[in-house]
């Protein structure tokens, strides 16, 4: 049986509370600002204890949180291209805040909303009301993540509803490196995404519509990689790709999507999850800047997210997975967070 407590963890717009879940060597903090998981801690193969999330020591930190670390993302993760989309011959425009397009909600997204939060069995249920014009989004939206530790896994489960056709895509923007937080990089891990295709992109990080097959590509991840020794092949900064678990129209089936080693001290992250793609991202934008728990500076490839979500910019890519949520509809997605050691 998991244990489930509450207590303040102290005042942004209203109070903020920290809800802990522990079962067993697992422990998982999350606070109601932005649903942000706060902290995962686990054991290594000596039993030694450590936290694999990115994030801060206190709610100042959360309360700015640049880099989302944690959060839940929305009402749309990821890019839209030129911050535009139609529907129904309607342009919505919405704010640019990454280069020349839309990222994660916009200026005053999910993240920085304080979730209503309850008791369910094994964990805690959070809520959030999102108004019609939030950020230009179309409709009111209602949408409910729900967190439960069972044994060694995380799942969460996102719901949502509207009165008005909107896009929709949710996703948690945890930062792990299995090493335990404030380790300097994460070239000794080996990782795994069992994905035959990947979204490649433009100088903006838009999908430019093609599907490519990750064959004889250094975006083939279906057995284990090194990540330093890619990194150092990949053009570019690193990973920030989508990379595509089902084709467009198959129907949302819970399937394993990554696997990451960190053979130093065994520990083990399995994912998996309903959702169409999976954005892998090795913290290429982090500079040492930022000072998280105990005053770690998270620098550059310190951390990776495997953000479980619909293809970036779906909304204007009728190829892609639909991005809509319709009246009468429940959007619903479920992903599960494994730790085990080796």
């Amino acid at each position: 049986m998991t244990e489930v407590c509450k207590e303040e963890f102290g005042t942004a717009v209203g109070p903020v509370e920290k809800w802990t879940l522990r079962s067993g060597s697992v422990c998982v903090e999350i606070i109601s600002l932005g649903c942000v998981i706060k902290s995962i801690t686990t054991e290594d193969r000596s039993g030694q204890s450590a936290d694999l999330v990115l994030g801060y020591d206190d709610l100042e930190g959360y309360l700015s949180n640049s880099r989302y670390f944690g959060a839940v993302v929305g009402r749309v993760a990821n890019r839209i291209a030129k911050g535009r989309f139609v529907i129904d011959e309607k342009e919505y425009k919405l704010a640019i805040n990454n280069g020349p397009n839309a990222l994660h909600g916009g200026l005053k997204g999910f993240d920085k909303a304080v979730w209503t939060t309850e008791a369910v069995d094994n964990g805690v249920k959070l809520r959030h009301s999102s108004p019609g014009g939030d950020e230009g989004y179309p409709g009111n939206l209602n949408a409910c993540v729900t967190y439960t530790l069972e044994k060694n896994t995380l799942s969460v489960l996102y719901h949502a509803q509207t009165d008005h056709t909107t896009p929709i895509n949710l996703t948690n923007h945890s930062y792990f490196n299995l090493a335990g937080q404030g380790s300097p990089d994460i070239y000794d891990h080996e990782v795994t995404i069992s994905a035959e295709s990947y979204l490649p992109v433009d100088d903006t990080m838009i999908p430019t519509g093609e599907v490519k097959s990750v064959e004889k590509t250094l975006f083939d991840l279906r057995k284990p990689v090194l990540l330093g020794s890619r990194l150092k092949e990949l053009p570019g900064p690193g990973f920030d790709h989508n990379f595509c678990l089902c084709s467009p129209g198959e129907p949302p089936l819970e399937r394993k999507c990554a696997r990451v080693v960190h053979p130093g001290t065994g520990r083990v992250l399995e994912v998996s999850t309903t959702q169409p793609g999976v954005q892998f991202y090795t913290s290429n934008f982090l500079d040492g800047t930022l000072k998280g728990k105990g005053g770690a500076a998270y620098s550059k490839h310190s951390a990776f997210c495997l953000e479980t979500q619909n293809w970036p910019d779906a909304v204007n890519q009728p190829h892609f997975p639909d991005a809509l949520l319709r009246p009468g509809e429940t959007y619903t997605h479920t992903t599960c967070f494994t730790f085990s050691v080796v």
